[in-house]
C-alpha cells in the first residue's frame, strides 16, 4: 500500500555494509573438498538423485522444507517454510558474517547459516544433528524432521557473479548438503527488493552502517547505485554521518571553525574529556584501531541527528546531505531502468531511526524524482529470500 513520503517502519534489523569488495580466489580452493564425493554426485542430480542415494526418502519430497536467510554483520536470521505451500512454520537467529575474503569469512559464513538453521529447527520441534548435512538426515514424523530442499541467502558484501558468490554457494553446498542447483547466494539488497517487491517494478534504498540501492523494472532488469565499501562510497550511511561530524568536531578543535556543542557531544560519545588537550590526538589513534571501522563511526551518527533536531545548523547540514546522497541513487537507479514514478522503500536502522536524515531524504527525492512513491515493503529480506528458494523448485528435480 503506497503512503505519502514519511517515516517507514524498522525493517529485519540494521543494515551492515560489507568492509572490502572483492575476493580471494584461494578461499574458493579452500572450500571445495568439504563433501563426500558419493554425496556430491548424489546431490548433484537434484532431489532424484538424493532420493536415489537414500540420502532423503521417497516421501519427504512433497513434505520438505525452504530456507530464507538474511545476513549481516551483526546476525543472521534463517526462516524455514513449507517446500509445497511456502507457509512460514518458523525463524531462528544465529552469528554475523563479515566478507567472505576476510580471514575468517567462510566459517563465519558456515556457521552464520547453521547455527540460524538449528535455532529455526528448535522452533518447530526439530532433533538438532549439526554434525551432519542437512540433506542426509534421517526423517522422522512431523515437519520439524522434514528435509531441505533448497535455499537462499542474502549477505553482506555478496556482488553478483563475482568470485565471493561463487565461494558463498559452495560454502552453502557443503553447510546444508545440498545440490547448487537448489541454493542462491547473493547479496542482502536483492533479498531485500524481493522482498519488498515480490512482484513487478520498485526501488529499495538502504541505509544503515553502509548504504546501496537496487531496483528492478517490470521485465526484470535490475540495477544497482552505491554500496561500493565504506571507504570509498558511504555517502547517505551512518559511517558518513558520524564520521562527518567527527571530522568537523577536529576542525573546532584546531581553530578552522568555531566552537560548538557538536564538539563535546561526539568527544563525550567516544568516552574523551573535551577538556583534555590531547583529546584530539586520541581520536586519531583511535579510528585507526582494527576494532572502530564503519561501525566505530556509525555510532556518532545518533549524536549528529539529536543535535540536528536540537537545531544545530553543522549537524542539519551533515543531515541534508546525506539524505540528498540517498535520494540521488535512488534516482540513478529509476533513471538507469526508465522508471519515472516508482515505488521506493526505504530500509535500514538510519533511516528507519534518524528522523532528520528520513526529511532529507524525503525532501531531496520529491525534487529528484518526483514521482516516486514511498510504500511500506511487501515483506523483508527473508521473505525474498524464501521466495528465491522456492522458485529454485524446492521438491522438483533438477
Amino acid at each position: 500500500m503506497a503512503e505519502g513520503l514519511g517515516p517507514q517502519p524498522q525493517q529485519a534489523g540494521e543494515r551492515a555494509e560489507a568492509q572490502e569488495r572483492g575476493a580471494d580466489k584461494s578461499l574458493g580452493q579452500q572450500a571445495t573438498g568439504l563433501r563426500p564425493p558419493d554425496r556430491q554426485a548424489a546431490a548433484n542430480r537434484g532431489s532424484a538423485g538424493l532420493v536415489s542415494a537414500g540420502l532423503i526418502p521417497a516421501g519427504a519430497i512433497s513434505n520438505g522444507l525452504i530456507a530464507g536467510f538474511d545476513a549481516g554483520q551483526t546476525h543472521t536470521s534463517c526462516r524455514l517454510a513449507e517446500a509445497s505451500s511456502g507457509r512460514v512454520l518458523a525463524e531462528g537467529e544465529g552469528p554475523g558474517v563479515c566478507h567472505l575474503a576476510a580471514a575468517e569469512g567462510p566459517k563465519r559464513f558456515q556457521a552464520a547459516m547453521s547455527q540460524s538453521l538449528a535455532a529455526a529447527r528448535r522452533q518447530i520441534g526439530g532433533e538438532e544433528r549439526m554434525d551432519r548435512p542437512e540433506a542426509a538426515r534421517p526423517s522422522t514424523p512431523g515437519l520439524a524432521s522434514s528435509p531441505l530442499l533448497a535455499a537462499a541467502m542474502g549477505a553482506s558484501g555478496i556482488e553478483q557473479d563475482s568470485d565471493v558468490q561463487e565461494l558463498g554457494l559452495t560454502l552453502a553446498a557443503a553447510t546444508l548438503g545440498l545440490p547448487r542447483s537448489h541454493l542462491a547466494v547473493t547479496g542482502d539488497e536483492r533479498t531485500a527488493l524481493r522482498g519488498a517487491f515480490p512482484e513487478g517494478p520498485g526501488i529499495v534504498v538502504i541505509s544503515g552502517t553502509g548504504t546501496i540501492a537496487v531496483g528492478r523494472d517490470g521485465k526484470g532488469n535490475d540495477h544497482r547505485c552505491a554500496g561500493w565499501g565504506w571507504r570509498l562510497d558511504g555517502a547517505g550511511s551512518a559511517f558518513d554521518i558520524g564520521r562527518d561530524g567527527l571530522s568537523l568536531s577536529l576542525q573546532m578543535a584546531d581553530g578552522r571553525l568555531a566552537d560548538t556543542p557538536l564538539r563535546a557531544a561526539l568527544w563525550q560519545a567516544l568516552a574523551l574529556d573535551p577538556s583534555d588537550p590531547q583529546a584530539a590526538q586520541r581520536i586519531k589513534a583511535m579510528v585507526v584501531e582494527p576494532d572502530f571501522g564503519a561501525a566505530g563511526f556509525a555510532k556518532l551518527a545518533p549524536v549528529v541527528a539529536a543535535l540536528a533536531g536540537a537545531g544545530a545548523p553543522e549537524a542539519q547540514a551533515i543531515l541534508r546531505r546525506n539524505g540528498e546522497a540517498l535520494a540521488t541513487s535512488v534516482a540513478g537507479v529509476a533513471r538507469t531502468l526508465g522508471l519515472s514514478a516508482p515505488p521506493v522503500a526505504a530500509l535500514g536502522g538510519a533511516i528507519t531511526h534518524l528522523e532528520g536524515l528520513r526529511q532529507a531524504f524525503r525532501e531531496s527525492l520529491s525534487q529528484q524524482l518526483p514521482g516516486a512513491r514511498l510504500q511500506v515493503p511487501v515483506g523483508d529480506g527473508c521473505s525474498g529470500a524464501l521466495a528465491m528458494a522456492r522458485e529454485l523448485g524446492g521438491g522438483a528435480s533438477s
